[in-house]
């Protein structure tokens, strides 16, 4: 038995499918089957049910997949170990981010942090929260960017930032004339919200002390982007909540529109995570100090309320 033979069996409950399980590992399809039928016949048991499609773990397959993983797991942090000991910040480093952070954050903090550590091959991918805990938990993130807490003790939090909620509110709007607005202003009738999924449409309805479930919605709409709530904002169709560092990116006209909340200002915390058992903290450590340096200086809000972005039930 070997990792590596490990490692091709977990491609192959991942990708459910040797050809493309191949792929992803790099080697051709009848190494990877030849390596798996050698660990199967060591074992003296079937870790797939080849006649299904897609190809299916036997019973005994699930378990041997659940401690492969922790195996291979495992064995990749010696390299971590070793990186840690001689203070060495390099190797690949996969981290996750949520939609609603990365078009603001990644370009104030990615070409810092490549020029500042180049020997760290960053591997980046934009994923909802529940995703990005998955991978955590799964190993396939070393870490990820969120709004916290989240109230998972298998995940470890490092806040780096608490991002105000402002409101974009168009002339024709009942709260336009407010310079400032607070919370029981608002109504959750006549606020656009992101597709559900989104933690940020999750905190909108928490800090609206609404239900997730709205019956007399006057429209269904599915998406994801602030710019398609601003523009349904113009058209009169209600008002939005926008995060802060959003907010920098809007044209002066549309500046005219932006309305802060009195103090205590909703905020969400927005922090690096990881899970409990990660030991690339080293450079989980130079990520947080690069983004906190960056950040400083764009968001100096102190007197804020934090917001769940644990969603309603």
């Amino acid at each position: 038995m070997t990792i590596t033979q490990l490692q091709y069996v977990l491609a192959v409950a991942e990708y459910q499918n040797f050809t493309l399980a191949a792929e992803k590992s790099f080697v051709t399809q009848p190494t990877l089957s030849m390596q798996i039928q050698k660990l199967e016949d060591e074992l003296d048991i079937l870790i797939f049910d080849r006649s299904k499609k897609p190809i299916q773990l036997t019973e005994v397959g699930k378990k041997i997949v659940d401690q492969a993983r922790n195996i291979v797991s495992e064995s990749g942090r010696i390299k971590d170990i070793v990186h840690q000991e001689k203070g060495f910040i390099g190797g690949e480093f996969k981290l996750g981010i949520i939609p609603t952070v990365m078009p603001t954050l990644l370009p104030m903090f990615l070409k810092n942090f490549i020029n500042k550590y180049p020997k760290v091959n960053v591997k980046i991918e934009e994923q909802n929260t529940a995703t990005l805990i998955q991978k955590l938990m799964d190993g396939h993130l070393d870490a990820a960017i969120a709004a916290t807490p989240l109230e998972n003790n298998q995940i470890k939090e490092r806040v780096l930032y608490y991002e105000p909620f402002v409101a974009y509110i168009p002339e024709n709007h009942r709260l336009h004339s407010n310079m400032k607005i607070d919370t029981a202003d608002l109504k959750i009738e006549d606020v656009l919200l992101l597709e559900d999924g989104h933690c940020f449409r999750d905190g909108v309805i928490n800090l609206c002390h609404a239900e997730k479930d709205f019956k007399n919605e006057r429209f269904q709409l599915e998406s994801g982007s602030f710019e398609t709530m601003i523009r349904l904002a113009d058209e009169g169709m209600g008002m939005t909540l926008l995060p802060y560092l959003h907010t920098l990116e809007l044209n002066e006209n549309e500046k005219k529109h932006l309305h802060f909340f009195n103090d205590p200002s909703p905020a969400r915390e927005v922090s690096l995570i990881y899970h409990k058992s990660e030991l690339k903290l080293h450079i989980i450590e130079a990520l947080k100090e690069v983004i906190s340096g960056v950040i400083r200086g764009a968001i100096a809000f102190q007197n804020v309320q934090i917001i769940s972005p644990i969603g309603k039930k």
